[in-house]
């Protein structure tokens, strides 16, 4: 059984990634730790104990950081909706956050299961940065850190044009996690781009018969609505389902990069960018394996399986 610690801001594609998580075999989920991100963190907290109520689950929910480390940055909701679940107006859980705050939970389970704890981080790494700073030793106690972050090569989705999302919301926390952390695995926005999903296929998935799908229609349909008219018309991408998959079933990436990578924390125009030494003239160390390829029909199992749809649509 592999132990995983989830960091997230949930956001819609958040949801689908922590289905993943609780319905693929194999996995127990120790806790999700919240920030905000996509959202604001009342709205990322209440998200995803009302995602526990749907899966019938107990994970421990512990709320983390509820702003990046020092400047402020501009949320995703008119992607997600205001409440980061696509304003459907669901009817609140009535589940309670763990007393104990993310960061401290982060350094606990680490110490806990030194050595066989993985983390993935979907949102803004804040939390983690914090941790870092409380416990150096943590890269030393997990067994692998997965990061959905990052534009490998300039293609980004802010308003600073090269920056993505989650590194360019806390890019402080950027820095400290990539410049501290020896060795993780990345799944960058580019990625996300490479391996959409057919709409036809995944209005399939979501029309199955289950609590998942049903829930996961619903709070997706403004993030659909908008991705078809601003980014596809035909195919659907979702960063964080990606970075769960390569996470949790690894032997279906079919090509990693193993490259140094440092973010920019300065530029007027490009603070935010992920900066990879592509061709090793920096002198830096390799810190990051970054996923390039993965399979697309495996990508969809995944998905398939999270939202109790068990066959293709013909």
């Amino acid at each position: 059984m592999e132990r995983w610690l989830i960091d997230t801001d949930p956001g819609v594609d958040d949801a689908l990634a922590i289905m993943m998580a609780h319905r693929l075999p194999g996995i127990s989920v120790c806790a999700l730790t919240l920030a905000a991100g996509n959202v604001g963190i009342d709205h990322t907290t209440a998200n995803a104990l009302k995602l526990l109520d749907i899966l019938n689950v107990d994970t421990p929910v512990h709320v983390g950081a509820p702003v990046p480390l020092v400047r402020s940055a501009n949320d995703a909701a008119f992607v997600h909706g205001l409440d980061g679940f696509g304003d459907i107006g669901y009817t609140p859980s009535k589940r309670f956050a763990e007393a104990e705050h993310a960061v401290q939970a982060m350094i606990r389970l680490a110490r806990l299961h030194a050595g066989e704890l993985n983390m993935i981080m979907l949102g803004p790494l804040t939390n983690l940065a914090l941790a870092l700073c409380l416990e150096p030793a943590l890269p030393n106690l997990v067994k692998r850190l997965v990061i959905m972050g990052g534009a490998v090569t300039g293609h980004g989705n802010t308003e600073r044009l090269p920056a993505e999302f989650n590194t360019g919301f806390d890019v402080e926390a950027a820095h400290i996690v990539f410049s501290r952390w020896p060795r993780f695995d990345l799944v960058d926005w580019e990625a996300t781009l490479a391996h959409g999903v057919p709409i036809a296929e995944l209005d399939g998935w979501l029309s199955a018969d289950t609590d998942e799908a049903r829930f996961y229609r619903a709070i997706s349909r403004k993030t659909r609505t908008w991705m078809s008219r601003e980014r596809n018309p035909t195919h659907w991408v979702a960063a964080d389902a990606l970075a769960m998959a390569a996470a949790l079933r690894p032997e279906s990436a079919r090509d990693w990069q193993e490259r140094a990578l440092r973010v920019e924390l300065d530029g007027a125009l490009t603070r935010g960018a992920t900066v990879v030494d592509w061709s090793g003239r920096m002198g830096w160390p390799v810190n990051a394996r970054i996923l390039m390829r993965y399979d697309q029909a495996g990508f969809g199992d995944t998905i398939r399986t999270a939202l109790g749809a068990n066959t293709t649509p013909g």
